[in-house]
């Protein structure tokens, strides 16, 4: 009998769970987004908001609450509803807070569904053109001839380009000075300006001054060439084995969100970001379509979860 009770309240959950899917959705869907806009994830979010709604039969609203590396985004989207009607898009600082902040109001694990990985952004190995190094095999003998002689600027501590400063060092076997600046506008200024060598910056971004010669460009950080670079390296065949750094945009959902749901949207995602239309914008922002479902991207999340809780503890990266 009780066999028979526990079937019968599992039917009737899948049948609830069915009629209310048919009828989601029914209203706006808000796209929160974890940084201000301007940047790479605000941009994607509005380039993918019409087609994503077209998709799913709906609009798709667009709301910056920036902060925080993404924290205040992520703790107000995993308080919401899970109704499928509040979403959250964020970058790769998603994948590396929890070993950076010793506290985080959310639980990545336990509070997301990943409902997939919109596109991945190579970075740039950047130097001003008056440091001496041409390549990165000359910029590792000058960096183990100097150990910390060699100074990266970042928009930040345990930002990207800080991480993929860090990483190098450990890939490379060297040691560099960071110094963080208040933002990637100042930093790449100084670079350019000469004050500070050496720069990991986004391809999107720093593309206008490697074409005008104001930066020399030694490597991209992707699995392949970009697009927008192809005579630049990679950093494995520059001679980096194990390298690559991609900043990335994804999109989650409050935990609790109808199973349903969660497949509806995910599926939509897939649908979106191998239109024509978005592929292009992607491309012009120096970017490459992820190539996967929710599962996949989500595995992917949590592999870079464990990359960077190594680098960290490595004593590499701090907050301070």
């Amino acid at each position: 009998m009780k066999i028979f009770i526990k079937v019968l309240w599992l039917l009737l959950l899948t049948a609830a769970g069915q009629a209310y899917s048919q009828e989601w959705p029914n209203r706006p869907i808000n796209l929160i987004v974890s940084y201000p806009p301007g940047g790479t994830a605000d941009l994607m979010a509005r380039t993918i908001a019409g087609p994503l709604g077209k998709a799913l039969g709906t609009s798709v609203v667009v709301e910056n609450k920036p902060g925080a590396s993404g924290q205040i985004a992520a703790a107000y989207v995993a308080k919401a509803s899970a109704d499928g009607y509040t979403l959250m898009l964020d970058a790769s600082s998603y994948s590396v807070n929890p070993s950076l902040f010793p506290k985080l109001p959310y639980d990545p694990n336990r509070d997301f569904k990943t409902l997939g990985i919109l596109a991945q952004y190579p970075n740039v190995l950047l130097v001003n053109p008056n440091f001496p190094a041409k390549s990165v095999k000359e910029m590792v003998v000058l960096a183990k001839a100097k150990p910390n002689g060699i100074a990266y600027a970042s928009s930040g501590n345990g930002s990207a380009q800080h991480l993929a400063g860090a990483l190098f060092e450990v890939k490379a076997g060297v040691e560099m000075q960071h110094v963080p600046y208040k933002g990637g506008g100042p930093a790449l200024n100084d670079v350019v300006g000469g004050q500070v060598p050496v720069f990991f910056g986004s391809v999107a971004s720093t593309k206008q001054y490697v074409d005008t010669g104001k930066l020399n460009a030694l490597a991209v950080t992707g699995k392949k060439r970009a697009s927008s670079m192809p005579n630049v390296p990679t950093m494995a065949e520059a001679g980096i084995a194990g390298y690559e750094v991609y900043e990335w945009n994804g999109i989650f959902a409050p935990a609790a969100t109808p199973a349903v749901i969660l497949v509806k949207i995910s599926d939509a995602i897939v649908k979106v970001m191998q239109s024509t239309e978005v592929k292009e914008k992607v491309s012009t922002l120096g970017g490459e379509i992820f190539q996967g479902n929710a599962d996949s991207a989500d595995k992917f999340i949590k592999a870079q979860m464990v990359e960077w809780s190594k680098l960290v503890k490595s004593g590499k990266i701090t907050i301070d």
